[in-house]
C-alpha cells in the first residue's frame, strides 16, 4: 500500500500539478494578462510558486518527519490565502474564465491531496506531533535513506524549469514591459 501511494503522488498528483499549473499559464497569455492584472497578478503566481515550491523540495529531498510536515502545512495554508487573493485581485480586472477557474481548482485541490498522501505515508509523525503513537516528533534536516530516484528528480525539476519557471517568468517579463511602455509613454507626452 505504501508504494502504492507514493507512486501515486508522484507519478500522478505531481503530473498532473505541472499540467495544470501549464495550463494556467497559457490561459494567462490568452487573456492577455499584461494588459489587464499584469506585474502584480504575475507577481502573486510567482510567490505562490515559491510557497509551494520550498516544501515540495523538502519533501522530495528530506526525511519526513514532524517538522517538514509542520513546513508543508503551514506553506500549503499561506498559498490557499495567497491564491485567493490573488482571484479577487484578478476577477475585477480580467476575464477569469470557466477553464482557467477548473484549472485553478485542480492548483487547489492536487496540493492538498499530496499534503494528505504525504501525511498517511508518514502518519507516525504526524501522530507524534500530537503526543500519540510509539514515536518522538523529529525536526531534524535528514536527507533522505532511500531516496527519490535520481532520473525522476531530475526529469521533474526540468519540468518545473521548462513548463512552470520560465513560462511564468516570461508572463513577468511580458507584465513589466507593458507596464513600463505605460510609464513612458505618459512622460513623453508631457514632455512636449
Amino acid at each position: 500500500m505504501v508504494h502504492l501511494l507514493l507512486d501515486a503522488l508522484l507519478y500522478v498528483i505531481v503530473p498532473l500539478w505541472l499540467l495544470a499549473g501549464f495550463t494556467d499559464y497559457v490561459l494567462h497569455k490568452r487573456t492577455h494578462i499584461e494588459h489587464t492584472a499584469g506585474t502584480r497578478e504575475s507577481l502573486l503566481h510567482l510567490l505562490q510558486l515559491g510557497e509551494i515550491g520550498l516544501p515540495v523540495l523538502l519533501g522530495l529531498l528530506f526525511e519526513i518527519n514532524s517538522g517538514i510536515l509542520i513546513v508543508m502545512l503551514l506553506a500549503f495554508i499561506v498559498h490557499e490565502a495567497t491564491a485567493l487573493y490573488d482571484v479577487s485581485y484578478a476577477l475585477p480586472r480580467r476575464h477569469v474564465g470557466v477553464l482557467e477557474q477548473h484549472v485553478h481548482s485542480l492548483m487547489e485541490v492536487l496540493p492538498f491531496v499530496a499534503l494528505l498522501f504525504v501525511t498517511i505515508l508518514n502518519w507516525d509523525q504526524c501522530l507524534a506531533l500530537f503526543g500519540l503513537g510509539g514515536e518522538l516528533p523529529r525536526f531534524e534536516l535528514k536527507l533522505k535513506t532511500d531516496p527519490i530516484p535520481a532520473g525522476y528528480l531530475l526529469t521533474l525539476l526540468s519540468s518545473v524549469l521548462f513548463f512552470i519557471i520560465v513560462p511564468y517568468t516570461e508572463e513577468l517579463w511580458r507584465c513589466m514591459k507593458v507596464e513600463r511602455h505605460r510609464l513612458v509613454k505618459p512622460n513623453i507626452a508631457q514632455a512636449a
